[in-house]
Order: C-alpha cells, then structure tokens, then sequence
C-alpha cells in the first residue's frame, strides 16, 4: 500500500508543478490550490486510469506510475515524500472511486 500512496501522490505533485525532472519545491499553497481545483484534478484522474485523453501532465503521470509501484522515486526529496503523503490522504478520501480504479489499473 506505500508504494501506491507515493505512486498517486508523485503523480500529483508532478500535476501540481508540470515542469522538467529539475524542478523547483512546491509550496503548500500550489499543493492545495491543485487540490481545490476539481475541475483540473477530475481530468488528470481521469486520464490516468484510461477514461480521458491525457495532456502533458497526464502523460507524466502515467509514465511514473510504474516505477513509483515498484517503490523507485528517484525524482523525490523528502519535502516531497511529505507532501504526497498529504495529497494521498486528500485524493483517497475525496475520490475514493477513482483511486480504487488507480489501484486497479496500476498495481494489478
């Protein structure tokens, strides 16, 4: 179940930056704002499990969801670590659905 919830929450944090492997950290404040925005999190959910076209952010995803599932995330800091473990709490008790097919699709 942890390398699911790094997996989900990595591919979240990549959303909220959508930027190149040298990045810079994210705040707290782009964290929630992705969080809040329905909307944006729905259609990158929604590519990820197959159910949607995928754009930039959506396509990253889905080619870190492997590695993250075998509990490889070299691109993580530990600031990082930490905020997936929120965006994982967020997305596992606001999207139950969706993160039942993620489970599915990804750790199957």
């Amino acid at each position: 179940m942890y390398f699911t919830k790094i997996f989900f929450a990595t591919c979240l944090i990549t959303i909220a930056l959508a930027v190149p492997q040298n990045r810079p950290q994210v705040s707290e404040e782009s964290i929630d704002k992705a969080l809040k925005d329905t909307r944006y999190l729905m259609r990158q959910l929604k590519c990820a499990i197959g159910e949607a076209p995928c754009d930039q952010v959506g396509r990253r995803l889905k080619s870190l969801a492997p590695l993250v599932l075998r509990g490889a995330c070299p691109q993580c800091t530990p600031a990082e670590v930490k905020q997936i473990q929120k965006v994982l709490g967020y997305v596992q008790k606001n999207y139950p659905r969706e993160w039942n097919k993620i489970l599915q699709q990804y750790a199957g």
